[in-house]
């Protein structure tokens, strides 16, 4: 696919020389109709600075590469507060704080849970939810993002 071969390295690539990291690239409708959406974060989090910087790097080099074929739009975004976890670095980040994760299959008759992150394997997540420890795979996750705290 367009996105993975040839999109998302450039991305990757304008990101990195910004400084801030790739989050994700979704590249959705038809005819004049499509939108290509860029979420990007930092540790500090994307500032409105950040996405006009790599908005404006991005879109000059796409029109000199032309992988997008006829007429789209731009958007280059931040993710919020609440972003959801997609990879396992996204997790690892997020170690300490609390969660929502959906499960696709039921772990002991659930598939909901909030819980503080404790740990991170290669293969799993580990939460406590509620006194109790809850391992679940990286492949039984449907959904997972972080909870937002009120302190």
């Amino acid at each position: 696919m367009i996105i993975d071969r040839r999109l998302r390295p450039l991305v990757q690539e304008v990101a990195r020389g910004a400084g801030v990291e790739l989050v994700d690239v979704v590249l959705k409708g038809s005819g004049r109709r499509r939108l290509l959406t860029i979420t990007i974060d930092s540790d500090l989090g994307a500032t409105l600075d950040d996405c006009s910087n790599v908005s404006r790097q991005l879109s000059a080099l796409l029109d000199v590469e032309d992988i997008i074929p006829g007429p789209y739009t731009l958007e280059v975004t931040s993710p919020g507060i609440d972003r959801p976890l997609k990879t396992r670095e996204d997790f690892t980040k997020s170690i300490g704080k609390l969660l929502r994760v959906v499960s696709k299959e039921s772990i002991d008759k659930q598939s909901f849970f909030r819980g503080r992150l404790l740990d991170v394997t290669d293969t799993a997540i580990l939460l406590e939810e509620e006194k109790k420890r809850v391992e679940i795979p990286f492949d039984n996750i449907s959904r997972a993002q972080v909870e937002i705290e009120i302190k």
